[in-house]
């Protein structure tokens, strides 16, 4: 039944059961969910997500899923554009020095960026809380902007991506005009001191 209605919808399943009779219906929905019940816990095992009461699918979906989803995004969009970033600053700068392949930060920066110094703000992506459970609760029509797929989609991908280049731009210019007579050293470590902040 779960593979027809997708097939006649084209929508994603949903499916909830209790006991090893629905193990089936489970496995073949695109969200599984089991509920420990008196028939057993077969459901539970074979589900994505387990629960142990039918009432706290509310809280499954309208808060934990609809912040799981925007964070998934949020925190999709910040390494697309710290990678960008970072990308677009090592083009500009060996464009400008007639393409001569010398990276701008060297090995351990770049270890040191894309782990310790940028993770302050991916934790407060993924602790972050855009409304309070009740209001989510209260205001079931908030779930729309995910069931939508407007937080991550193609024109959100191109917003970053040309925020990426803006930024790494801004950078490099600024950088390359107001320091052309510093060492190299200097210019890396205001380039990297830059980034940090942006």
């Amino acid at each position: 039944m779960a593979e027809q209605i997708r097939h006649f919808t084209g929508k994603r399943v949903l499916c909830i059961g209790d006991g090893g009779n629905d193990v089936g219906m489970i496995q073949s929905a695109d969200v599984g969910i089991g509920i420990y019940g008196k028939e057993g816990i077969q459901a539970a095992l074979a589900s994505d997500f387990s629960i142990t009461e039918f009432k706290h699918l509310n809280a499954m979906l309208l808060w934990h899923g609809r912040l799981s989803y925007k964070r998934s995004c949020v925190l999709s969009q910040f390494i697309i554009h710290r990678g960008l970033i970072i990308s677009y600053m090592q083009a500009i700068f060996c464009a400008v020095f007639y393409f001569v392949a010398i990276p701008i930060c060297h090995g351990m920066l770049m270890l040191g960026y894309s782990t310790l110094f940028t993770l302050l703000p991916v934790f407060s992506l993924i602790f972050d809380e855009d409304i309070s459970k009740e209001v989510a609760f209260k205001y079931p029509l908030l779930y729309k902007s995910v069931q939508e797929g407007t937080e991550l989609n193609l024109s959100t991908f191109v917003y970053w991506v040309v925020v990426s280049l803006y930024q790494g731009a801004a950078i490099m210019v600024l950088i390359l005009a107001l320091f052309q007579s510093s060492s190299f050293y200097l210019v890396t470590t205001i380039c990297f001191s830059c980034l940090i902040f942006i």
